[in-house]
């Protein structure tokens, strides 16, 4: 997967996630996680964009372990909108396997501009 197509992917994802987060309940758990989870996983394509403008290696991959944390926080919220049956799990379940695929990109492609630094 390429620069390009991983910007459109994560910023699919967003979208996704804005749609979810508005099936929400109106309650307090269902508007303070909403929040934080449009929060994390809008962050993850902005954040991988940023990245890719970095003005270094050092830079790129600092900015890339901030959006493999946002990537991260995003599995965890839809986890509790799952284990607290906000919505039914059959309707977050692809958007938690997107987040988890996400996060594994992301811990990869940092791991390997990482190890690119030290060589």
């Amino acid at each position: 997967m390429d620069e390009l197509e991983l910007k459109k992917r994560t910023k699919v994802y967003a979208l996704r996630v804005m749609k979810l987060v508005g099936a929400l309940p109106e309650t307090t758990a269902g508007r303070t996680i909403g929040n934080q989870l449009i929060r994390s996983a809008t962050s993850v394509g902005a954040n991988y964009r940023s990245a890719c403008r970095g003005r270094s290696k050092p830079e790129f991959v600092a900015k890339l372990g901030i959006v493999v944390e946002e990537a991260d926080e995003s599995v965890y919220w839809l986890e509790l909108i799952i284990e607290g049956e906000l919505l039914k799990k059959a309707l977050v379940e692809p958007l938690l396997l997107e987040a988890n695929e996400l996060t594994a990109i992301m811990i990869a492609s940092h791991k390997t501009a990482q190890s690119r630094i030290k060589n």
